[in-house]
């Protein structure tokens, strides 16, 4: 694991690294989209996805650039259900839908309770919802949510890596137990949750980040976690970058990011997602990017691990570890 050389790393100093916010219609979602996803039933099916505005998350994490999408005041009364409303105005049907906020469904200050029964009305036709939620802020509003809307709920909850050192250094206020007893409270109220598993994360090798990457995957599942996401840690919050300069983070290569798909998958235990947004990034190879990603959402879709792709750029690699 690289030193931290003295870096003192809390909500201050991440903040002082940042850029500007992106500028936001608190009535108008940051995004949307629809996407094949696999689902826990085993079927294929669309996936709404609407990155909601709101209020910026009460952590701050050290890996994080959600917040550029998010407002420095709670937003307005009304404004998550209008934006919901919107974005479904502008998609077609689907059975599944994702609500991301860029912080934690059951902070009050991001998603006003007095919001719920206007987003359970218009989450009614769906099967499943799926929110994100910080695993400190799962508990009783969760419920009242749950109680509320016809499909089935499920949480996703970062769970980042089990790496003591590199976990607390994420500045994400939590232990690993904390994440085992949120899906736990889960589970006992008949709620599926869905863990985020970042590949390597700062400090950690590129060995080392896949090794606790593994690690984080069979914890999730030992802990009764319904399905996970492989997330490869990225650039582009300050801080990120900062550590970049410094020796101390560099992103993951795209081939680790296959490995570990491939070890979440053949543990059998539950779907196990690679996140291929902006892959690109960890490619260093234009002769074999475009069939790895084509491989990866293959595998994300059906949960089969395919035969491993071969490439003259292997043979360079062994790649910096560094």
């Amino acid at each position: 694991m690289s030193k931290q050389q003295d870096l003192q790393i809390d909500d201050q100093w991440i903040r002082s690294l940042r850029g500007t916010k992106n500028h936001i219609d608190p009535l108008r979602p940051a995004h949307f989209l629809i996407e094949k996803e696999r689902t826990l039933s085993g079927t294929i099916e669309d996936v709404i996805t609407i990155f909601l505005t709101n209020r910026e998350c009460r952590f701050t994490c050290l890996m994080c650039d959600l917040w550029k999408n998010t407002t420095d005041i709670p937003v307005p009364p009304g404004a998550i259900p209008t934006q919901i409303e919107w974005a479904l105005e502008q998609l077609p049907a689907a059975r599944h839908i994702k609500l991301y906020n860029s912080a934690n469904f059951f902070d009050p200050g991001a998603i006003p309770p007095a919001d719920y029964p206007g987003i359970a009305a218009l989450v009614k036709t769906f099967e499943t919802v799926i929110i994100e939620n910080h695993p400190l802020l799962t508990g009783e509003l969760c419920l009242q949510f749950a109680r509320m809307i016809h499909p089935g709920l499920q949480v996703a909850m970062g769970l980042e890596t089990i790496h003591p050192e590199a976990l607390h250094k994420l500045n994400k206020k939590m232990k690993p137990e904390d994440f085992q007893r949120s899906v736990a409270f889960l589970k006992k109220n008949g709620i599926s949750s869905r863990a985020f598993i970042l590949l390597r994360p700062p400090f950690l090798t590129e060995e080392e980040g896949i090794h606790w990457a593994k690690k984080s995957l069979t914890y999730a599942f030992e802990s009764g976690t319904d399905s996970c996401t492989v997330i490869p840690t990225r650039a582009g919050n300050g801080a990120m970058e900062h550590l970049q300069q410094k020796g101390l983070f560099s992103p993951p290569r795209i081939q680790s990011l296959e490995e570990v798909q491939a070890y979440g998958i053949g543990l059998r235990a539950g779907p196990v997602f690679a996140d291929t947004w902006d892959l690109e990034q960890f490619s260093r190879c234009d002769l074999c990017f475009e069939k790895r990603r084509q491989r990866m959402e293959q595998m994300n879709l059906f949960q089969k691990n395919l035969p491993p792709l071969s490439c003259s750029c292997l043979n360079n690699s062994l790649l910096s570890s560094n």
